[in-house]
């Protein structure tokens, strides 16, 4: 006996087609989870390097010690800039990693037009942000620096939602969310820092895993 035609059946191939068509829908929610642990990997770091806790009310004088003492034989500009290099290579490959397994599992091509535009969406103000942030550095506003990651890490976000999973602006907007009130809490960067990409990214990494990889 021949199957029974399921038009609605046919809507959903048709629409899932049109979405791989446009929009990078293998990305992992394992991917999130693993750039979060990178990051707050990387913040531990930079606590220990301080030898301080966080949220941890300590004096002017204590980060002018910082600044004029190098521990580990770096200066503090060094190893920070080290920190966050390391950081973003290992969550790089993390990400990359499970979203590379998650498009062969699924028989999708990882690498199409739908993945440079968006890999040019977010990179624009990522870029932007980066130069930005280098600016603030050499002129001495380093209070500023955490926050101005979180803002133009958030619209890379927002800008390049349209070609990738809806999550991910969501994310985007509570780490601009999130940036703007680092701004106004000067001294506590680290703290807020953790909080954007480290506990941020896994729970909307759980929530994309949750809802798209295992189905």
């Amino acid at each position: 006996m021949e199957n029974a035609y399921n038009p609605l059946q046919d809507i959903k191939e048709i629409r899932s087609m049109m979405e791989r068509s446009t929009r990078f829908i293998s990305l992992s929610g394992l991917s999130g989870v693993g750039a979060g642990v990178c990051a707050l990997l990387g913040a531990s770091a930079a606590y220990f390097y301080l030898d301080i806790y966080p949220f941890e009310a300590v004096s002017p004088a204590y980060f002018q010690k910082v600044v004029e003492q190098p521990k580990w034989g770096m200066d503090y500009m060094t190893f920070f800039l080290l920190d966050a290099i390391l950081t973003i290579i290992f969550t790089f490959l993390t990400a990359f990693y499970f979203t590379y397994r998650k498009a062969v599992r699924n028989k999708h091509n990882m690498f199409d037009r739908t993945t440079l535009r968006l890999t040019v969406h977010i990179a624009i103000p990522l870029a932007t942000g980066g130069i930005f942030c280098l600016a603030l550095m050499s002129y001495g506003y380093v209070g500023f620096v955490a926050p101005a990651t979180l803002i133009f890490y958030g619209l890379a976000l927002v800008n390049g939602s349209k070609y990738t999973l809806e999550t991910v602006f969501y994310l985007g907007l509570s780490e601009i969310a999130l940036g703007l009130i680092c701004a106004f809490s000067l001294g506590y960067g680290l703290e807020f820092w953790s909080l954007g990409f480290g506990i941020l990214h896994i729970i909307y990494g759980t929530l994309m895993y949750l809802k798209y990889d295992k189905k």
